[in-house]
C-alpha cells in the first residue's frame, strides 16, 4: 500500500508559478475565489458566505496534510505571493495508488495557461515524488473548460456517470478522466 507523508510541505515551482502551503493568511484570497458565482459553477458545493467558510476550508486542508490523506496547494505567480487558486490531490486511494486531483482558479485569471501549467507540476509530483500510479479528474460534463485543461495535459476520458451527484435538489452527470503514470 502507498505511504504518504505531505511534511515538510513540497513547494513546487514552474516557469510562472509557485504552489506553495494554504495559510489562514489566505483567508480572504480563498473567499473571493470561493464566494465568486462564475469559479463556483460547476463546483457542486455552496459559495463561501462568510471569512469562516474560507478558514474551515483551510481547516480541512491542513488536516488532510497533517493526516497524510490529502494536500492541497495555493497557486501564486511568481513575484506575488497573492493566492489565485488551488490544487490538489484528495480521495487518496493509498490501495490503489490513485489520487484524484481538483483545482480552481480565480476567473480574472482564466485562460490564461496556469490551470494546466498547475497541472503538469501536480501531475509530476504525484507519480514522482508520491507514487500514484493514476490519476483521475471529476467534473461537470458542461465544464467544457475543464475537460479542455484535462485533455491537454494527457488526462482521457474514462467514464461518464449519469445523474451520480446529487446537489441543491438537482442530479448531475459527472465525467471521469485519468492519466496514469508515464514512468510505470
Amino acid at each position: 500500500m502507498l505511504q504518504l507523508q505531505f511534511q515538510p510541505f513540497p513547494t513546487l515551482t514552474t516557469s510562472r508559478l509557485i504552489l506553495r502551503e494554504v495559510t489562514f493568511d489566505d483567508t480572504e484570497a480563498v473567499f473571493d475565489f470561493r464566494s465568486n458565482a462564475e469559479a463556483m459553477r460547476y463546483i457542486g458545493k455552496p459559495k463561501a458566505t462568510s471569512l469562516e467558510d474560507s478558514r474551515e476550508l483551510i481547516q480541512r486542508f491542513i488536516d488532510g496534510i497533517a493526516a497524510n490523506d490529502g494536500i492541497t496547494w495555493g497557486i501564486t505567480l511568481k513575484g506575488t505571493d497573492a493566492l489565485i487558486g488551488t490544487i490538489g490531490f484528495w480521495r487518496i486511494q493509498k490501495e490503489h495508488y490513485r489520487a484524484e486531483i481538483g483545482y480552481m482558479l480565480h476567473p480574472a485569471h482564466w485562460n490564461k495557461g496556469i490551470i494546466t501549467e498547475a497541472i503538469k507540476a501536480t501531475a509530476d509530483h504525484g507519480f514522482r515524488q508520491l507514487g500514484f500510479h493514476s490519476i483521475e479528474a471529476h467534473l461537470t460534463p458542461e465544464n467544457i473548460g475543464s475537460s479542455r485543461v484535462l485533455e491537454k495535459s494527457g488526462f482521457t476520458k474514462e467514464a461518464h456517470l449519469r445523474e451520480s451527484y446529487f446537489y441543491d435538489g438537482v442530479f448531475s452527470d459527472t465525467a471521469i478522466y485519468s492519466k496514469l503514470n508515464p514512468g510505470a
